[in-house]
């Protein structure tokens, strides 16, 4: 986060810093007295599917590939990925004629290599201490994957459906290559806008999995989905790329944006992305030059205290005194709460434990994920700010009489610290968000104890999914949507 504001994350709706409180407090009122009804997506969806639990990857009884691949390797890698590859193929032999009117056609030419091992030359350049990469090559119709160092990782740090996620995001370009006019992709096309589509295809793919109409795969859509979106928090730019460069695929929120749309809809939804969607949503963006932080503050004293005035300016037009964040070892005084953050309803408080705060706040450690290695930094200033706006929220949910302990309490805590998190973004707002700050979002609500979606109580909700969607439904629609889907 910034505390001058000097660049803007761009959003569908913008509303003033003062909208969320008043916009809150009314519908929240409503929902308790009238029963107001809207699209509600309890713990117990995903997206209309059932929320399963069980051990995602290849099915036991699976069928051998008959795909021929260039410098194959007996490795569990090499079966994911073969597995993967026409797995997806079935996919599109299915949605091409059915949305797009025209038959798949396979590519023709896979390949596998290890960028240690013997050196190949492909799509112009070598595989030879190539950096880590899966990719789609146009004029020679290839899909290729390094089995050596990028799939291993994947598959130990997230789990196989990791590898199946990269290999369905290659595929999928492969489809816009066939689609052309019909996915608007031509040679002016930027990247932001194809990796979008691709991730968008990707998601399809996996409702289809998840329905399953796959013979290769068993999804959950609990625990393989969080590989999923898990995988894609992984691959995503670094804050600070901006859209417009070229090979930009976008941040983890703007990639699981996509996939989420995907799996939601279908392949022909995806199709439909083009520039103008994207940059009217997209939030990867550079750093201000002038932001000399790169977006970090380190939670401190002064910087809690100016997140109380940013939330009390917030949320305004709520009914009641608004909470008070303490120093109070992040429980409450009677022992109970969500340390290291817990709305104190007894006092009317958010006690914190500012310590354990920041060292969630520390920058995440980029170099470690990439070698698997011991972190040695957080998730980053928001993560950390976002988890005691969770529990200020609650404190404003509990003056309205809303439900706080229910199936779509923690949901509802999420999607208010997305609207809060899009109010706060204007001129002259004391804290606003910077790049990268959705992503440390996303990181906090893809971990297993999530604070940011949890209830009053620390009830959290069990997927990963659900959690993401929740806070991006009130990034983009305000809270109003938050108390009609999660009443």
């Amino acid at each position: 986060m910034t505390r001058t504001g000097r660049h803007r994350i761009r959003r569908w709706r913008r509303r003033s810093a003062r909208s969320v409180g008043t916009a809150l407090c009314a519908v929240l009122v409503a929902a308790c007295t009238t029963g107001i009804k809207g699209e509600i997506r309890t713990a117990g969806d995903i997206a209309g599917l059932p929320v399963t639990h069980f051990e995602s990857g290849l099915k036991p009884d699976a069928p051998t590939p008959q795909l021929r691949v260039r410098n194959l390797s007996d490795s569990a890698e090499d079966r994911l990925a073969v597995a993967a590859i026409a797995d997806v193929g079935d996919f599109w032999r299915e949605q091409l004629p059915r949305h797009f009117g025209q038959p798949f056609e396979p590519v023709r030419s896979l390949l596998s290599y290890d960028p240690n091992g013997t050196e190949i030359e492909v799509c112009g350049a070598s595989t030879r201490n190539s950096a880590m990469n899966a990719f789609y090559c146009p004029p020679e119709d290839l899909v290729g994957w390094d089995r050596g160092v990028l799939l291993p990782l994947l598959r130990e740090r997230f789990g196989p459906m990791a590898v199946v996620t990269v290999l369905g995001h290659e595929f999928g370009h492969a489809v816009q290559y066939r689609l052309g006019d019909k996915a608007g992709i031509d040679e002016n096309t930027s990247t932001i806008v194809k990796e979008q589509q691709a991730d968008c295809f990707t998601g399809a793919y996996f409702r289809w999995m998840a329905e399953e109409s796959s013979r290769y795969f068993r999804l959950s859509t609990s625990e393989g989905l969080n590989q999923v979106l898990a995988s894609l928090f992984f691959i995503r730019d670094d804050p600070g790329v901006s859209a417009t460069q070229q090979g930009a695929h976008g941040t983890a929120f703007d990639r699981t944006y996509a996939f989420q749309l995907g799996f939601e809809s279908d392949a022909a939804r995806c199709a439909t992305i083009d520039q103008a969607d994207v940059d009217a949503r997209i939030t990867e963006q550079p750093f201000d030059p002038n932001d000399t932080n790169q977006g970090d503050l380190r939670i401190t004293a002064d910087s809690v205290a100016l997140l109380q005035r940013s939330l009390d300016e917030s949320f305004a037009g709520a009914s009641g005194d608004p909470p008070r964040i303490v120093e109070g070892g992040g429980s409450c005084p009677d022992g109970s709460g969500t340390p290291p953050a817990s709305y104190c309803d007894d006092d009317n408080t958010v006690s914190i434990d500012l310590a354990a705060l920041a060292r969630i706040g520390q920058p995440i450690d980029r170099e470690a994920e990439y070698t698997g290695g011991e972190a040695e930094g957080g998730l980053g200033d928001f993560a950390a700010f976002a988890e005691i706006v969770s529990r200020y929220v609650q404190g404003i949910q509990v003056d309205v009489g809303a439900e706080v302990n229910n199936a779509n309490a923690g949901l509802r805590t999420a999607c208010l610290v997305g609207a809060w998190a899009s109010a706060i973004d204007v001129e002259g707002a004391l804290l606003r968000p910077s790049p990268g700050d959705l992503d440390e979002a996303i990181a906090e609500l893809l971990r297993p104890r999530s604070l940011i979606a949890a209830d009053l109580d620390g009830h959290r909700v069990a997927n990963g999914f659900a959690r993401v969607e929740s806070l991006r439904l009130g990034y983009y629609e305000g809270s109003a949507a938050c108390t009609s889907t999660y009443p």
